[in-house]
């Protein structure tokens, strides 16, 4: 099975930030990528903007390396490597200043896509986006593509909004979360939306409850000072949590269109419950075998940020009334993992022998390291001797059900950045939908504030605080083991 590749126009896309560390490992790699799968027009653009003083000869090769780096060998054919960055050039941007802006404007052109990737701090979003209007750079229907921390709470994030707003319609403005790109974030519609096997049961009836964990193994080494003014909370909960679960639990949308979809994902935002401080457990990783503590990392010896958070969560409508989300995600943890858990209810009656009492079935939607989806099914264990059940996995991974090609899945970051390209905005999170999420998380994070809450310490290369555990025991429940 061959994938179907299907080009985008023609575009300009001009990378601020080009010389940073997103734009090395994630960015132009997979923007390589991209043109090595023939997805790429032959004239497509792509200029890198920062105010480090350099020729674009110096560019190429500095993005020749990462390539190197970052994208298999068998990809990296000296002939594929040449014409990609023969579209590739530089211009050194004072973003806060006046210095090259008119060099930029003059690389652009006209009648093309015009998409301009933000991937600098978020203090400079307001002065590059008033640059590019008003040096008459971003015509009518240009996009602007802008990386989190959206924010760091509901007045930043609406000042932010405010601030792109009056510079560029919503419609132009792409707010990426890469969680979203990842394949099985979106297989999870089709699961959801494509089968009429499992959505009559996605519900408070037959669902017994959900979980959504992101465990990393790294720690916060070299992002210590961001991290420890941010922490796991408005790092990972507010964002990329609340998109898994917001997917999981929406309604389906009227159409597969993306102020529909998203829509439906503000309703579940709204109809959040706040989080009761007994359904909240907050983890601070500290040595262990799994290596050094959060303080030494992060430089802060007395840091009382989290690396870790736990908690029990409510969608308080129809369909799912009594039945819990619990959300993890932690740095330092024993295993790379993310994965969503759907845990169905038992049968309401055991017709076999106490000793054959079927399990619960399990639908896990995983998003790495491998991406896939399996589902647990009771059956009758094979041979002789009476009805002895078995619980046995329907395991679909990509690379073995649809063959070679599926196991080569686009990045996520590849796959966003030619959605901007075709104006696709589905997976890009609206500004009402970034408010929305950080009204819910605000007073989350002001509550543990106002209570003095220390996290509770966990040994590097562990599975997290013992009170994450109890946090299920409680309702007689268990977390899925983290393994990778």
């Amino acid at each position: 099975m061959v994938a179907r590749v299907i080009p985008v126009e023609d575009f300009d896309l001009v990378i601020f930030g080009a010389t940073g560390d997103l734009a090395r490992r994630k960015i132009l790699p997979g923007l390589y990528r991209r043109f090595w799968a023939g997805q790429m027009p032959p004239g497509a653009r792509i200029i890198g903007a920062a105010r480090t003083d350099q020729e674009t000869e110096s560019f190429r090769a500095t993005v020749r390396e990462a390539i190197a780096e970052f994208v298999a060998a068998e990809k990296c054919d000296p002939e594929t490597v040449a014409a990609f960055l023969d579209g590739l050039s530089y211009v050194t941007v004072d973003a806060m200043g006046t210095g090259g802006w008119q060099a930029l404007k003059d690389r652009m052109r006209e009648n093309v896509v015009q998409a301009f990737y933000f991937s600098v701090a978020p203090s400079l979003f307001g002065a590059i986006a008033e640059r590019l209007k008003g040096n008459g750079i971003a015509r009518d229907g240009a996009r602007i593509v802008v990386e989190k921390p959206f924010g760091r709470d509901l007045d930043t994030a609406r000042a932010l909004n405010a601030t792109l707003a009056a510079h560029f319609d919503e419609t132009q403005i792409y707010r990426i979360d890469h969680y979203l790109g990842k394949e099985t974030v979106q297989n999870l519609m089709a699961v959801r939306f494509a089968n009429m096997l499992f959505e009559p049961l996605w519900n408070a009836q037959y669902i017994d409850h959900v979980q959504i964990t992101v465990a990393e193994t790294v720690g916060v080494e070299g992002r210590g000072a961001y991290y420890d003014g941010s922490g796991a909370m408005r790092d990972m909960v507010q964002n990329h949590l609340m998109q898994l679960l917001c997917l999981t639990a929406m309604e389906p949308p009227a159409h597969f269109e993306p102020n529909a979809v998203r829509d439906e994902k503000l309703k579940v935002i709204r109809a959040l419950d706040p989080v009761d401080s007994d359904d909240i457990v907050r983890g601070q990783y500290k040595a262990g075998p799994g290596g050094a503590s959060y303080r030494d990392d992060a430089g802060n010896p007395d840091s009382l940020t989290e690396s870790f958070v736990a908690m029990k969560v409510h969608v308080s409508n129809w369909r799912w009334n009594g039945t819990p989300f619990y959300l993890r995600t932690g740095k330092r943890m024993k295993a790379r993992m993310s994965e969503i858990v759907v845990q169905f209810k038992e049968p309401p009656h055991n017709i076999f022998t106490e000793a054959a009492h079927p399990r619960a079935n399990i639908l896990t939607i995983r998003l790495q390291p491998d991406e896939g989806i399996d589902l647990r099914m009771t059956i009758k264990e094979p041979g002789p001797g009476g009805m002895r059940l078995v619980e046995v996995p329907m395991d679909m991974s990509f690379a073995e059900a649809l063959g070679p090609e599926a196991a080569d899945i686009p990045d996520a970051y590849e796959r966003l950045i030619m959605d901007v390209i075709r104006g696709n905005q589905t997976l890009f999170m609206r500004g009402d939908e970034v408010e929305a999420a950080w009204a819910w998380t605000d007073p989350i994070i002001a509550g543990w504030t106002a209570r003095d809450d220390v996290p509770l310490p966990y040994d590097a290369g562990s599975a997290g605080p013992e009170d994450a555990l109890i946090l299920l025991y409680r309702d007689s429940r268990r977390w899925r083991e983290i393994a990778g």
